[in-house]
Order: structure tokens, then sequence, then C-alpha cells
């Protein structure tokens, strides 16, 4: 399948209330511009070098997400380009962002990682730490907290990731009702995004089933 019927197919599967970002990590400048052609204008980026080295030789109308794990150091790669940084999973490296933000005198949206998977190695904040963040956002007024990101176990056991999606969506819920502006959830990837979806997610990120499988 070409990239551009990737794309079609998922626009025509996803509803209108989910936003497909197109995970572009590792994928060369042809590629994206293939998926540009056919109507895609959000992509996901996991590495800040590799996104800072893109950003400037494709279209300005592109909205670049920042996805992946952000070490406090390559923040200042990330802030000027990112329309969308869905990984933050610390109050270091929220006042990191704060930081750049500030000094580039802009304000920076962000979604909070949490951590839902049995799965040590994946990242994020327990939901008590990230509520409690959200409780102190005038302590970055450069930052914008628009949501919550999460990724499941990778496991078959769809139950299980039914389960896991569900209780972000409720802590999503719980804290939008108080919190003004905050309507982003980023939950399901190429492997599971049609539960993602059933549980309430508005942002999905899909790299295999548009691009392949990475080298």
């Amino acid at each position: 399948m070409s990239i551009a019927s990737a794309i079609q197919q998922l626009k025509n599967e996803l509803p209108s209330t989910v936003k497909l970002v197109a995970v572009s990590k590792f994928k060369p400048v042809s590629d994206i511009l293939e998926a540009y052609a056919a109507g895609q204008r959000a992509f996901g980026e996991n590495r800040p070098q590799e996104l800072a080295a893109k950003v400037p030789v494709l279209p300005a109308d592109i909205e670049w997400h920042f996805i992946g794990h952000l070490q406090t150091n390559k923040v200042k790669l990330v802030v000027p380009c990112a329309h969308l940084i869905h990984s933050v999973d610390s109050e270091r490296l929220l006042a990191e962002i704060e930081k750049v933000a500030c000094n580039l005198n802009r304000t920076v949206d962000i979604l909070l990682e949490v951590h839902i998977a049995e799965e040590a190695t994946k990242q994020g904040l327990a939901p008590d730490e990230a509520e409690a963040l959200i409780g102190r956002m005038t302590d970055f007024p450069h930052v914008r907290v628009r949501g919550l990101m999460g990724m499941a176990t990778f496991t078959d056991d769809t139950a299980q990731v039914r389960r896991e999606f569900r209780t972000l969506k409720t802590l999503f819920d719980r804290l939008s009702a108080r919190t003004p502006g905050f309507d982003q959830l980023s939950m399901g990837m190429s492997e599971d995004w049609p539960i993602a979806v059933e549980e309430g997610t508005t942002l999905v990120r899909i790299g295999t089933f548009i691009f392949g499988k990475r080298n």
C-alpha cells in the first residue's frame, strides 16, 4: 500500500474528532513530502536532532509533534518548532521547557505523559503526580498543558490495552472538568489505535501503517 493510500484509509476510518499524527521518525524527507502531498499536515518525531534537521527543509505549514522521550539538554532543539510536545514526564523537564520558552518569548503546548502500561520500560508520571503538576501550572506561565498522553502495554491482550486506555481517559475526564483548555488525549498507535478511538482519544500516533517498518 502506498503512503497516500494508507493516509486516505486512516482518514476514512477515523472519526472527525480524532487527529492523525503521522509518525515520521527515521523516515526520509521524500516520504514526508509524499504524505504531505496526500493532505497530511501533522507529523510526529521522537529525536530532537532529527526534528531540527527536517523542519527547515519541509513546508512551513507542517504541524510538528514531538512524541519521544525528551532529555532536558535537548529541549532547546524542540521548543522553537514543536506545535505540541506529547511526552512531558517530569517536573524537571517541565521547568526546562518553561525556561527555554520564556527565553524565546513564546508559549508552548504540552501533554503530560502518564504511565499506564504494565511495562517498566515505558516512561511517564504516576496519575497523582500528573494531577499535582496541573495544580501548579501557574508556576510555568510559558507552558500550556493541553491534556495527557499514554502508551499501553505491547501485548496481544486487547482487554488489557482497553483497560489501560480507559484508565487514562478516566483521569483525563476528571482533570478536563476543572482545567481550562485541557482538551487533547494522545493514545493509540499502529497496533492499537482502533481501541484508543473507542476509548475516547483525540490524537492517534501512527507510523508503521503509513510508512512501513523502519530500518
